[in-house]
C-alpha cells in the first residue's frame, strides 16, 4: 500500500495502539527550554523517577535570556529563576545543557539542527509550539504540554491521537524577491489560523524543493500557526548536504546506512492524503500582516480588507483587531511609518537571514526613526556572522548585533516594544501584546524588515 511520509516515519515509531484511542509513539529526540520544564522535572522529582533516556534530551534556555551583557547576572528576578531552575534541573537529572555563555546556546529550534541533532526520520518533541521547526528535515516534529515533557523524559514516548494528514503543493517558481516568510504568510492567510487544524502537512512542489534547509525551516516553523500539528518537507540532496560532517549527524559507514533509509523518506506515488490543496507559487508576493493573529495578512502592495469582505461572524474581532493595530478597512499600509524593526526568532534567526539583511542595507543608513534589534539565533550563528563580515556591514549602516536568544519574539525577556510603537518583525505571532504590552506587530520576512529598517517606513523591498 502506498503511504505518505508521515505515515511512514510515525508507522515506524509506534510502540502500541490503544483501539480508538491514542498511539504510544517512540521519541528519538527531545528538546527542553526554561519555560515549560520546570513543572515537568518536578513531577519526576514527587514520583521517584529518573529521566530515562538522558542522551535523548537536550537543554538550552532562550525564551527569557537577555540580548546584552549576557556574562552579567540576569536583572529580571523571575527569569533568572527560570534559568537557573533549567540549569539545576540539567545537573539533578545528569542532562546535555548549553547553558548561558556556553558556545552552544542559543534557541532551541536553531541549535538542533545546526549541531546535527536533528536529522531525516525522527520523531521530535518540545514544550514549544514551534518544535514544528525541525520538520523541515523530514522529520515528525511538534510541540507538547508540560505534563508531556514529563511523560518523554519518564518514558521517552508519549501517547498521541493520530493526526490527518494533509499535503500543500506549490507548483512553479516564486518571483524575484519572495521568500520562505512569505510563502508561509501568504499560506496562513488563503487558510485561515484554524484551516490546518487536526492535520499534519506535507510541504510539496517545485518552490519548496528549490529553498535552502534554513527557508524550509521557515517554513515548517509557521505551521502551527494554521492550526497544525505540524509541518515536514521530504528530505532531499539539500537536506543531506546540510546535515552530513554536522557535530552529532553520523559519521562514515553509520552514514551510509542512515543515508540510504534517508532516501526512502518521501511520500510514494498514489499515497492519499486526507485533503491537498495546491497554489501557484508565481502568485505571492512579499506579504505582511495587518492584525492580531498571522492569517490576518495581505500582499505589501495591497489593501487591508473592507468590512463587508469579511465574514459576518468574524467581523467584531476583525474590528476589534483593527483597534488595537490602529488601522481602518481598506487601508493601505505601504509608506506607513514604524518604530522598531525585529530580525531573529526561530523563524528568522540563521544565517541566511542576516545575509539577507545586510544584502539590502549595504550602503545604506538606518532610519533615525527606528530602533532595530539584530538577534542572532545562537552563537553560531553570531560566529558565522563576524567571520563573514556581516557584522560591519550592519555597524556601517548603523546598526548594533546583540546576543543571541529568542528577544523580541515575545515579551518574557528586556526586549520589549513600547505601548502602541509598530514593530516590523520576523518573528512568529503578531497576537496582542506579544511583543510587549500594547505593543502592534507587523510580521514580515528579513528584505522587508531590512526595507523599513532604512526607510522608516513599510516599504517593498523590490522598489
Amino acid at each position: 500500500m502506498s503511504k505518505t511520509l508521515f505515515d511512514k516515519i510515525w508507522d515506524a515509531h509506534v510502540v502500541t495502539a490503544v483501539t480508538d484511542g491514542p498511539t504510544q509513539i517512540y521519541i528519538d529526540r527531545h528538546f527542553c527550554h526554561e519555560v515549560t520544564s520546570p513543572q515537568a522535572f518536578d513531577g519526576l522529582r514527587k514520583r521517584g523517577l529518573k529521566v530515562f533516556r538522558p542522551e535523548k534530551t537536550t537543554l538550552s534556555p532562550d525564551h527569557n535570556i537577555p540580548t546584552l551583557n549576557q556574562d552579567k547576572p540576569i536583572q529580571d528576578p523571575i527569569s533568572k529563576n527560570q534559568v537557573d531552575t533549567l540549569s539545576k534541573n540539567a545537573a539533578d537529572f545528569g542532562l546535555t545543557l548549553y547553558g548561558l555563555g556556553h558556545e552552544k546556546n542559543g534557541i532551541i529550534h536553531v541549535i538542533g539542527p545546526e549541531n546535527g541533532l536533528t536529522q531525516p526520520g525522527m520523531t521530535i518533541v518540545c514544550g514549544d509550539s514551534h518544535t514544528s521547526t525541525h520538520g523541515a528535515f523530514g522529520a515528525i516534529a511538534f510541540g507538547i504540554g508540560t505534563s508531556e515533557v514529563e511523560m518523554v523524559l519518564a518514558s521517552q514516548c508519549i501517547l498521541q491521537p493520530r493526526p490527518k494528514t494533509m499535503r500543500i503543493n506549490y507548483n512553479g517558481k516564486l518571483k524575484p524577491g519572495v521568500t520562505a516568510k512569505d510563502i508561509a504568510l501568504y499560506t496562513i492567510s488563503q487558510l485561515t489560523t484554524g484551516g490546518a487544524t487536526g492535520y499534519f502537512v506535507e510541504y510539496a512542489g517545485e518552490a519548496i524543493c528549490n529553498l535552502s534547509m534554513e527557508e524550509r525551516m521557515t517554513v515548517c516553523n509557521l505551521s502551527i500557526e494554521m492550526g497544525a500539528r505540524g509541518g515536514m518537507i521530504a528530505p532531499d540532496e539539500t537536506t543531506f548536504a546540510y546535515v552530513q560532517g554536522r557535530e552529532f549527524a553520523p559519521k562514515g559507514e553509520a552514514w551510509d546506512k542512515v543515508l540510504a533509509y534517508w532516501k526512502t523518506l518521501k511520500s510514494d506515488d498514489g499515497a492519499k492524503f486526507d485533503r491537498e490543496i495546491s497554489f501557484d507559487a508565481a502568485s505571492i508576493e512579499p506579504w505582511i500582516t495587518y492584525g492580531t493573529n498571522p492569517g490576518m495578512g495581505m500582499a505589501i502592495g495591497g489593501a487591508i480588507p473592507t468590512i463587508d469582505q469579511i465574514d459576518e461572524a468574524g467581523r467584531i474581532s476583525f474590528e476589534k483587531s483593527l483597534n488595537y493595530m490602529g488601522f481602518k478597512p481598506g487601508e493601505k499600509l505601504e509608506g506607513k511609518q514604524i518604530d522598531y524593526v525585529f530580525l531573529g526568532s526561530c523563524t528568522n534567526g540563521r544565517i541566511e537571514d542576516f545575509r539577507a539583511f545586510a544584502a539590502y542595507v549595504k550602503g545604506k543608513k538606518k532610519a533615525d526613526n527606528v530602533i532595530a534589534w539584530l538577534v542572532p539565533g545562537s552563537w553560531m550563528v553570531e560566529k558565522q556572522i563576524r567571520a563573514e563580515g556581516l557584522d560591519k556591514i550592519l555597524t556601517e549602516a548603523g546598526f548594533e548585533l546583540r546576543q543571541p536568544g529568542c528577544s523580541a519574539c515575545l515579551a518574557m525577556n528586556e526586549d520589549k516594544v513600547p505601548a502602541g510603537k509598530y514593530a516590523v518583525s520576523t518573528s512568529n505571532r503578531n497576537f496582542e501584546g506579544r511583543q510587549g504590552p500594547g505593543a502592534r506587530t507587523i510580521l514580515a520576512g528579513p528584505l522587508v524588515a531590512a526595507a523599513a529598517a532604512v526607510t522608516g517606513k513599510i516599504t517593498d523591498p523590490r522598489n
